[in-house]
């Protein structure tokens, strides 16, 4: 089924390009059916980049979703153009007096900042409190989710020695929770960041359980045991050079990362990488958006 979103956006032609189901939101108005309505909203720099990346794989589901963006009234992006974010996004006020069916939280590269320190941290603290009331599951991503341990459970990150750069085994703890059906016993998953969340704080906390693990990794997939709270650390939604291009941007910029492990074919760099996530971030989206949102989210919120 299709995505409904604004016929501008720049997002558009490269997932029709990709074969994926788009539809402009004046055809959608014409359809008698109730979609879901996902709330994204999106701390990356590079924000039309993340866009197509989290919108290939809600359109590549069975279900009807409507996509709002949402941005931080207390921060000034630098990466991505005023005319563009007031266009196609809005800010918290325009939103709060809504319900949403799902929401993404996306990373953002201040993951060495105390969250604290973050200028806009005590409006995505408003923004997730009032998630809990008004949007019936939410997916956080690498530092998202991060910030959800740490806000909603009280569980802080740590830095590591370290950046977690690479493409990583994982295995599936919880075979039989609905997040990871189909997913294969052992799968891999992109990682990108300094910091990491301890896995026994995870595994002991009452509210909280760890659905994958990877021993270089840690923690990769966990959630609330209500599935209000999904928490991703690492990036399934990654393209397939995305972390060949981080690698050739920290270099340009004087930043030593080491070359992302288990990514380039023998360890080259001139060498295109393989695309190996693909379809299991396809499943997690699927599964999220049909388990965790569709059935159950009610019809019409009072």
């Amino acid at each position: 089924m299709p995505i409904r979103i604004p016929a501008q956006l720049p997002a558009k032609e490269i997932l029709e390009k990709e074969n994926i189901f788009v539809m402009e939101e004046e055809r959608a108005t014409m359809q008698d059916i109730r979609p879901l309505n996902i709330l994204i909203l999106n701390l990356m720099p590079e924000k039309e980049k993340a866009e197509a990346q989290l919108l290939r794989f809600l359109g590549n589901t069975p279900i009807q979703v409507n996509i709002s963006f949402l941005r931080m009234t207390t921060h000034h992006s630098k990466n991505t153009s005023k005319l563009h974010l007031d266009t196609f996004y809005q800010s918290f006020s325009e939103v709060n007096k809504k319900k949403f069916d799902g929401m993404i939280i996306t990373g953002s590269p201040v993951e060495l900042i105390p969250f604290e320190e973050v200028d806009y941290w005590e409006e995505l603290q408003d923004i997730m409190d009032w998630s809990q009331e008004n949007v019936t599951s939410t997916l956080h991503i690498c530092w998202g989710a991060q910030a959800a341990f740490y806000h909603h459970y009280g569980i802080n990150k740590y830095e590591l020695p370290k950046k977690c750069f690479g493409i990583y085994e994982h295995e599936v703890l919880l075979p039989n929770e609905n997040l990871v059906r189909g997913f294969d016993d052992h799968f891999l998953a992109p990682h990108s960041r300094y910091t990491d969340i301890e896995y026994e704080r995870i595994r002991n906390h009452p509210e909280l359980q760890v659905l994958a693990h990877s021993d270089q990794a840690g923690v990769f997939l966990a959630g609330s045991k209500d599935g209000k709270n999904i928490m991703a650390t690492g990036h399934l939604e990654y393209d397939a050079t995305t972390l060949a291009e981080e690698y050739q941007r920290d270099h340009e910029r004087g930043i030593k990362t080491q070359m992302p492990e288990n990514y380039f074919p023998d360890d080259d760099p001139e060498k295109a990488p393989l695309y190996r996530w693909k379809s299991h971030c396809s499943l997690l989206f699927s599964n999220w958006l049909n388990y965790y949102v569709y059935q159950a989210t009610p019809y019409e919120w009072d």
